[in-house]
């Protein structure tokens, strides 16, 4: 190949229109560069003075929604009231803006401290975690008459009944175990694991954490053909009384068909039994594509989260902690937000601030105040993804008494019907089709989560008013928050108010 000569076309084209305009734009830049320099100076101390914020966009993240697909219904955690108490505030639940409510579990259940219902001392809230067989009513809950009942109202107001279940284990007495239950499953022996009354030593090994006992509960043999029959009979009686869902109490106990074998079992199948995937004695899972399931699989050691996900949804148990980080701290960042800290899709998991588990076991949420957890409400349930868990905590508890009234059946405290939380979830379901934006202020006192061009959903976190600067895509004009009151001004892509301390607010 020649090389160019200085008065080749190729040569003077290169000439004139690359090496002299690049010249001039290394000068012009310096230029601008300086000017830049000082334009931004004034901009960042013109922020300091007024005390304002600018929101970002987030990029793209890992379990970040891509797409415009988006899930639109909250669940309500009734813990601890009876069939009775949610059938008479289901209007209540309703009005809030709550699509489902999950109930405590519904299966016969150990009795303890002589039949006390207190949720510690007198009675035990963890007792309805120690089932005596597998069918419906129990002395802490109510009777199957009453859950048919609370069903039924359910209807009425178009809420879904979700019920927590848990075929993992008995109650740690093995004696109280029903006769029915045992005959059903070939007498007790079979209706347990090879090592089910022996405590898990390493939880990293799948043959412990799946075949052996949790917390002193005996570990059930799912994969046992009878006690499956048996088990998916309460399930289909749950389901024709009302039910529309479930709850799978310590899910990643039971083995997957990938997980190594009992020694009384011959496949691990509990879990396309279960799903309605494959029938057991010639009996399938009744409409299964019109159930909400999710499981309780934390994310803490040797979880095989991809594959649990193929039957079911999943708890965001890491997401939970992250927010819990965040509402502690006053501070966040888009990317701590965003990120759903999960390999399974966002539109499968069921996030928190907090659950039951977290308040009761080591109190690690309970001394969150109930105006951060509203806080932190208002950031999850106004994202495109992930079905949002609010934890009722008991009526009268404070951060000195978790506890309150210390009473299993009633209805807990009234922080479900928050102005803040009826809010975010009416803009939730509002919201359905809306891709969703996040951005924090500079400092990371406010989160902002913006859903197309339709609305926002704004959180102070600090303790102190906030003058915001926010960039959105909503249309110019004004937008009144309809909790506070507050007045947002839209203009040429920024909107603009003073936020209260420790505030959120929805504006559409």
């Amino acid at each position: 190949m020649s090389r160019l000569l200085p008065w080749h076309p190729v040569s003077f084209f290169l000439c004139f229109f690359v090496f002299v305009p690049q010249r001039l734009y290394l000068y012009t830049h310096k230029i601008l560069y300086t000017m830049k320099y000082y334009f931004y100076s004034l901009i960042v101390i013109a922020l300091l003075l007024t005390a304002s914020v600018s929101i970002h966009a987030s990029k793209k993240l890992k379990g970040e929604a891509s797409c415009r697909t988006t899930n639109t219904e909250t669940i309500l955690h009734a813990w601890c009231w009876s069939f009775n108490t949610i059938r008479e505030n289901m209007k209540s639940i309703a009005d809030a803006g709550f699509t489902m409510v999950q109930t405590s579990p519904a299966n016969h259940c150990f009795i303890g401290d002589g039949g006390g219902k207190q949720i510690m001392g007198n009675g035990k809230w963890y007792y309805h975690y120690q089932p005596l067989d597998w069918t419906i009513g129990n002395y802490q809950m109510g009777t199957r008459d009453e859950f048919i009942a609370m069903c039924a109202e359910a209807k009425k107001y178009g809420v879904r009944v979700i019920v927590d279940v848990l075929p993992n284990h008995t109650a740690f007495d093995t004696s109280a175990v029903a006769q029915g239950l045992r005959d059903a499953v070939g007498g007790i022996d079979n209706l347990y694991h090879a090592n089910g009354l022996v405590e898990i030593k390493d939880y990293n090994d799948r043959l412990q954490c799946t075949t052996s006992g949790v917390g002193g509960l005996p570990d059930v043999n799912t994969e046992n053909p009878d006690f499956q029959y048996y088990y998916m009979q309460y399930v289909t009686d749950l389901i024709r009384c009302g039910a529309g869902g479930f709850r799978y109490d310590t899910a990643k106990h039971i083995g997957l068909p990938s997980d190594p074998l009992d020694p009384k079992s011959k496949k691990n199948d509990f879990w396309p039994v279960a799903m309605g995937m494959k029938s057991v004695k010639g009996f399938r899972l009744e409409n299964r594509d019109q159930l909400f399931i999710y499981g309780e699989v934390l994310q803490d050691r040797n979880v095989k989260e991809k594959e649990y996900g193929k039957y079911m949804g999943l708890t965001a148990s890491n997401y939970g902690h992250e927010i819990r980080q965040i509402i502690s701290k006053r501070k966040a960042t888009s990317a701590e937000v965003a990120d759903w800290q999960h390999s399974v899709s966002a539109t499968k998991l069921t996030t928190w601030v907090e659950s039951h588990d977290t308040y009761c076991n080591a109190n690690e949420s309970a001394t969150l105040t109930d105006t951060q957890i509203r806080l932190g409400w208002v950031i999850i349930t106004a994202r495109q993804n992930g079905t949002p868990l609010f934890f009722s905590r008991p009526d009268g508890s404070t951060r000195e008494n978790f506890w309150g009234n210390n009473l299993i059946g009633p209805k807990g405290n009234d922080e479900f019907r928050n102005p803040e939380v009826v809010a975010v979830n009416k803009f939730r379901k509002e919201m359905n089709g809306e891709k969703e934006y996040i951005g924090t202020a500079a400092d990371g006192s406010v989160v902002a989560i913006g859903r197309g061009d339709k609305g926002m959903a704004i959180v102070n976190l600090s303790q102190q008013e906030v003058a915001l600067s926010i960039a959105t895509k909503m249309a110019d004009g004004t937008y009144t928050d309809a909790v506070h009151g507050t007045v947002f001004t839209a203009a040429d892509g920024i909107l603009t108010a003073t936020l209260a301390p420790e505030t959120s607010y929805v504006i559409k």
